[in-house]
């Protein structure tokens, strides 16, 4: 099939946006899953209240960020999980960041490389980790893309997550690979992805640090993976 050569120009705009700094920080912020104000991403990117309203502006209507109003104040997230998958692609694609260059930099980075959120799935060495431990037990196969098993079905309905049902709820695939940027590696994402995310934040397997997407992972955290699926530590 041949390319509509009317796409091009759409490309041409959806690169245009990215291709900011701020406007690429601020979706890079936004991929922690939660809604976020404009104040808050301003101070996020360092940039004037006023320069940040612009800059959302943009990518609202570029189709990137989705708004929504309580009070007076504008909360924006990423508009959905394809643009968060977008975000992720494009970062994992890219050169690596240069070395941090003060301890608290190198810190922040280093928690983010062993376990954060990635929109709304688990990611970093702790996402590839589960990732991994889930196909060598059979609960995912990976041959032609992710697809969770009949084990891995019967595996979630023992954790108490009923994957039919949150698929039922939309248009996501059940499992997909997603590109992890720290690891080069692929993590699971999707409904399989968001939901044990969602499980392991609800019953304290991780624990968000700070405000931002990296996450610890507890101790009751550590027994239960070590013991569902033979992870060992992050730390």
């Amino acid at each position: 099939m041949t390319p509509s050569p009317h796409r091009g120009p759409r490309l041409a705009r959806l690169a245009a946006l990215l291709a900011d700094e701020t406007r690429a920080a601020m979706c890079l912020a936004l991929l922690d899953g939660r809604a976020w104000t404009a104040g808050e991403l301003a101070r996020y990117a360092g940039v004037a209240a006023s320069t940040a309203t612009e800059h959302l502006n943009k990518l609202i209507d570029g189709g990137l960020l989705a708004q929504e109003r309580q009070g007076r104040h504008r909360y924006v997230r990423l508009a959905g999980p394809q643009v968060a998958q977008l975000i992720e692609d494009l970062s994992a694609h890219a050169a690596p960041p240069p070395p941090p260059r003060t301890l608290r930099a190198s810190g922040a980075s280093g928690a983010l490389a062993r376990a954060r959120t990635c929109y709304d799935h688990l990611a970093g060495r702790l996402g590839t980790a589960i990732t991994d431990a889930m196909l060598e037990r059979g609960l995912l196969q990976g041959s032609t893309g992710f697809a969770v098993t009949d084990s891995g079905m019967g595996w979630f309905r023992e954790l108490g997550v009923d994957l039919t049902a949150a698929a039922s709820r939309g248009r996501r695939p059940m499992a997909r690979s997603c590109l992890d940027w720290t690891e080069r590696r692929p993590h699971l994402a999707g409904v399989a992805g968001a939901a044990l995310c969602r499980h392991a934040l609800d019953t304290g397997w991780c624990v968000r640090i700070g405000s931002g997407r990296a996450l610890r992972v507890s101790p009751d955290g550590e027994r239960a993976l070590r013991e569902l699926l033979g992870v060992g530590s992050m730390a």
